[in-house]
């Protein structure tokens, strides 16, 4: 009576993933240049682990870029190892889908 099925080909859309990316790059470029922010005025600070996090989500690109244009957690290695490769690693996997499913 109530059967609803969710058809995910109209969801993933090349559109809409590309929306996505853009919006979690902003997000976590925001959160580097809010922790810088808040990191000058000896405030509440944003986890690592949630910065960490927004880049698993996708938003290398805007993690690197605030990274450097605020020049902020540059001198941790693993931020500065972490964070490419991270980004490294789901362009592999996007790339390996492309071509494979």
């Amino acid at each position: 009576m109530f059967e609803t099925r969710i058809d995910f080909s109209k969801i993933f859309t090349v559109p809409n993933i590309l929306i996505y990316f853009i919006m979690i790059n902003l997000l976590t470029f925001f959160a580097m240049w809010l922790d810088k922010r808040k990191a000058k005025y000896a405030k509440w600070r944003i986890k690592e682990s949630t910065l960490f996090f927004l880049v698993l989500l996708g938003g290398g690109i805007g993690g690197i870029a605030g990274m450097y244009i605020f020049r902020h957690k540059t001198q941790k290695p693993r931020f500065v190892i972490g964070f490419p490769a991270i980004l490294i690693f789901e362009i592999l996997v996007g790339i390996y889908y492309g071509f494979f499913f």
